[in-house]
């Protein structure tokens, strides 16, 4: 069996900032951007690549959320969610993210947003790690 550790956690909190910002950033470059562009009237128009890439980030979102939904439940959620909230939260309100500029916002949100699935994806490795407790579907390991 595989420990959990620092390097797990930060491996999953990777993969999942991959995935949130390949779908949406402000930047201008994410899948979000790449299809809006190919639907305007000069866009090359909708194919297989963006279908394609669309299928698999969906997979990746399918996954995400159904492991976090699964190991942190509603309550977990809603908690996990509040703690990084309010850290943003305490964030602004010592200028370390500027409330006025609408893209550190942006930037925040999703970040905090991917910080949030990377703990669902590593929560019950987290509290087996706590709490000696196995959750059933870790028995197979």
């Amino acid at each position: 069996m595989n420990k959990f550790n620092f390097v797990s956690f930060t491996l999953r909190l990777l993969g999942t900032i991959a995935l949130v910002l390949l779908t949406y950033n402000p930047t201008g470059y994410s899948y979000f951007h790449w299809v809006q562009d190919s639907l305007i009237p000069q866009g090359t128009g909708f194919g297989a690549e963006h279908a394609f890439s669309g299928v698999v980030m969906l997979i990746g979102w399918t996954i995400l959320i159904r492991s976090t939904l699964q190991s942190l439940g509603a309550l977990g959620l809603i908690l996990a969610a509040a703690f990084i909230g309010t850290l943003v939260w305490l964030m602004t309100s010592y200028g370390i993210v500027e409330v006025e500029s609408s893209t550190a916002i942006t930037w925040a949100a999703l970040l905090s947003l991917a910080t949030l699935l990377a703990i669902g994806m590593s929560w019950s490795h987290i509290r087996r790690r706590l709490t000696g407790q196995v959750d059933v579907d870790d028995v197979g390991d």
